[in-house]
């Protein structure tokens, strides 16, 4: 046992798998949640809460680690309730997308004498909500903290061990680091699969059932991102907006390139950046991030737990 008493404020997808992983492996004493919706209390009171509170500031009352699993743009409001009830020596994390913009909402409302140690898995599915959660979620995936400069060493490899023994590989990254690289590897190529997906909505030459029925597997996992949560994306785009648009200039530099060999008939040029990103998925599989198997296991649901 880690923390003998966790609250998750917050009750989605990933404060439920992480309930549930702490289940399977023994690793809280006692597990409290909050969440606003009352439907959101009684289903994380029914499959994975022991305790379940009408109120952020109730739930965090005596935690030895809080959780803070929701969208960017409530964490001060969250922050500034719970900062007066956090037990002295308690750990506060979180599992937001954004980094920097977690860390100006939540570390001037807690006391001076509490933890801060700002987290993002890198895991997820389409799925949201309190009973879409399964025990297996972070296993072989990455877990990144961004610890501030002061923070104590032994909770930070305390709240490690607590991460890793629920199957992520966890890393530490700075936190400006990590808004950039997060730009590139996930919220850029939300953006994109959002778009893609608006293009085809206002194709009005395509009716929506041809767009639909005749799906090849590209637009089939642009729909599948971009069926992510709203609230959230909206929240990861507007606190990461400088990495974001940074990215994006590239990115419109990269697609202006492309569109002059295919103007032109640059057959070669296109061959050689198809040849050079190819590498990069084969890196993912190599990495173990992603599979090989025929239709990238599409057909294979992910394991209910719990």
């Amino acid at each position: 046992m880690t923390y003998e008493r966790v609250a998750l404020i917050g009750l989605g997808l990933i404060a439920s798998s992480m309930a549930h992983a702490m289940r399977a492996h023994g690793l809280a004493g006692e597990i409290v949640g909050y969440a606003r919706s009352p439907e959101t209390r009684a289903v994380a009171r029914e499959l994975f809460c022991e305790r379940v509170t009408e109120t952020a500031a109730e739930a965090v009352a005596g935690a030895d680690l809080v959780v803070l699993a929701v969208p960017v743009g409530a964490m001060e409001d969250i922050a500034r309730e719970i900062g007066p009830r956090l037990k002295p020596g308690a750990v506060v994390t979180d599992v937001g997308s954004v980094k920097q913009a977690v860390v100006n909402a939540v570390a001037p409302h807690l006391p001076h004498d509490v933890h801060f140690i700002p987290g993002h898995p890198l895991a997820g599915t389409e799925y949201s909500g309190p009973r879409s959660g399964f025990a297996t979620l972070f296993q072989n995936r990455w877990w990144l903290l961004t610890p501030l400069p002061d923070t104590d060493p032994a909770e930070i490899s305390r709240l490690r061990q607590f991460l890793e023994a629920m199957g992520a590989n966890v890393d530490e990254m700075d936190v400006d680091r990590h808004d950039l690289v997060l730009a590139v590897v996930s919220h850029t190529p939300h953006l994109i699969a959002y778009t893609m997906v608006g293009v085809a909505d206002h194709m009005r030459r395509v009716s929506q059932s041809e767009v639909i029925k005749y799906s090849a597997s590209g637009f089939r996992d642009f729909t599948r991102i971009a069926a992510s949560d709203p609230t959230m994306w909206r929240d990861v785009f507007l606190t990461n907006k400088d990495a974001v648009l940074d990215i994006l200039g590239r990115f419109s530099e990269e697609l202006f390139t492309l569109q002059r060999a295919i103007r032109t008939g640059d057959g070669d040029h296109l061959h050689a950046y198809f040849t050079r990103t190819r590498a990069i998925r084969r890196g993912i599989i190599e990495a173990g991030q992603d599979t090989a198997a025929p239709d990238f296991g599409r057909s294979v649901p992910p394991a209910k737990e719990g």
